[in-house]
């Protein structure tokens, strides 16, 4: 088993109105939000993201990524759940030479990607990863995979592990305690598994997973811990 390691936090601490996303949410909102389309990303931010637009913050975390995995340019990494492909662009640029791809269910994301990383981003399943064994000098996967069932996630885990050489990162929707599960829940679209910790911690291990993660945990200001 990895580490938990938090290369995440120089991201800007989110602000959520809990109260009205729980006010609004039923089930034909996360039916849309879960589609992963244009709602979802750049609709009313009932749906999702009320607007995913390239700002840069991806900045810090990818230069956290190239300094914690020592990478350099020729090496390759992947990103499972790229959604538009922030963090490739942020990566390439934070390391020339860097040869980086993204892979997401949403072709809507995928083809709002800028154009300068189009060719590196493809369309389909974490669950099935379509790479060769071992290809991969870093497999990273942020906010993603708690959007799949939970036999999915250990097939997806078990695929981040087939196609990496060696390391591994994921950061997955997580709660340390009931109150911060009670918040979670009412702000929750797309998360079809969710988990305490060490629950994720016991998949990871029944999956065979072995690399980093990190948990996105909010707090009852509707921040991220």
């Amino acid at each position: 088993m990895g580490y938990e390691k938090n290369l995440i936090k120089t991201l800007p601490r989110t602000s959520r109105d809990i109260k009205q996303r729980k006010e609004s949410k039923d089930s034909g909102v996360v039916e849309i939000s879960r589609r992963f389309g244009f709602d979802y990303f750049d609709g009313d931010r009932k749906y999702g993201y009320g607007g995913y637009y390239y700002d840069g913050r991806w900045l810090t975390v990818a230069k956290s990524l190239i300094q914690e995995y020592s990478l350099t340019a020729g090496m390759t990494v992947l990103d499972v759940g790229c959604a538009k492909g922030f963090l490739v662009k942020d990566l390439m640029i934070s390391c020339p030479g860097l040869e980086v791809f993204g892979i997401d269910v949403s072709d809507y994301a995928l083809l709002n990607a800028d154009p300068k990383i189009v060719g590196r981003l493809h369309l389909g399943s974490a669950a099935k990863l379509p790479f060769p064994n071992e290809v991969f000098d870093l497999v990273i996967s942020i906010n993603t995979l708690h959007n799949l069932e939970q036999n999915q996630i250990i097939t997806a885990l078990s695929e981040i592990q087939r196609v990496s050489k060696r390391n591994s990162y994921i950061v997955v929707d997580s709660y340390r305690n009931s109150y911060e599960k009670e918040i979670f829940l009412d702000w929750v679209l797309t998360a079809k598994f969710h988990e305490y910790p060490q629950g994720w911690i016991d998949l990871f291990a029944k999956a065979g997973y072995t690399g980093d993660y990190y948990w996105t945990i909010i707090n009852e200001r509707g921040e991220n811990e």
